[in-house]
């Protein structure tokens, strides 16, 4: 197989893997640049439109959740006002905050070592959180309260930073803020949809011309986008599963000793 399409799966396994686990997927796609020793910047479009594929997984496995809430929208259930009332509340900061620092993200996604350092302090607060949280009142995504969602919204701003992960930051604010293990797992889920959609639609206005290059076309895109859905469908499941029965800590222990190591190598290369 041709190692441009070699390149293009690997990237979509990375992407549908890390998506969605608290140990950053655009973390791992610039150390994979590194590492791989292909340009970053000539397949910076590539990798964020294939974050879709991962959220088209989020889609299918929940498809019943969207269902129903979008039929009590209709017939008015409170609950169901409440599940979209959270969700659009914990995306606007993201959304304002990342139209102001755009510029700015994109200067920190061609700094590797940011990532490894990112991955450490990230993997440690993990633990910290695991072994500081008490009470968990929140078991559903429509009962958690406007302020702790907003609060939420505002820790997953922390993840344009990269290498600290948008699901881990999402996932350990709710935990900080009240919300038990799987209900924080997939309110994440959920909120990389719009979040997404969001900073996918933002690159396509800014760079979408790049699509059209000979490196990396639509072609690349959908094998790419296929592949990290495919992937993600079978992460999230297990991801789930994992963290009801052991928490996060496995994580926390991957982050710190793959962003060591990356430092390292980055460090005597």
């Amino acid at each position: 197989m041709d190692l441009h399409y070699l390149t293009v799966i690997l990237l979509g396994i990375v992407e549908g893997l890390t998506e969605f686990l608290p140990v950053s997927s655009t973390g791992h796609l610039i150390l994979a640049s590194e590492l791989l020793g292909y340009d970053a910047a000539t397949w910076a479009m590539f990798n964020v439109v294939i974050q879709l594929g991962a959220i088209l997984a989020v889609v299918v496995l929940y498809w019943r959740t969207f269902w129903a809430v979008g039929m009590g929208l209709l017939r008015r259930e409170p609950v169901s006002w409440r599940f979209l009332r959270n969700l659009i509340l914990a995306f606007i900061p993201s959304a304002v905050i990342g139209l102001a620092l755009h510029d700015y993200i994109e200067i920190l996604l061609g700094a590797p070592q940011v990532v490894a350092w990112a991955l450490i302090v990230g993997g440690v607060a993990i633990l910290l959180i695991e072994r500081t949280i008490k009470e968990q009142r929140f078991h559903g995504i429509a009962d958690i309260p406007v302020v702790r969602v907003i609060g939420i919204g505002l820790i997953q701003c922390i993840s344009m930073i990269p290498g600290v992960s948008r699901s881990g930051a999402t996932i350990m604010g709710a935990l900080t803020l009240g919300v038990e293990r799987r209900t924080a797992a997939e309110f994440s889920f959920f909120l990389a949809i719009p979040t997404m959609l969001g900073a996918t639609t933002l690159e396509l206005l800014k760079k979408g011309d790049q699509i059209t290059s000979a490196t990396v076309g639509w072609d690349s895109i959908a094998l790419g986008f296929v592949v990290s859905f495919i992937v993600a469908l079978l992460v999230i499941k297990w991801f789930v599963g994992l963290v009801s029965k052991h928490g996060f800590a496995p994580f926390a222990w991957y982050r710190i000793i793959a962003g060591t190591a990356a430092l390292i190598w980055l460090t005597m290369r």
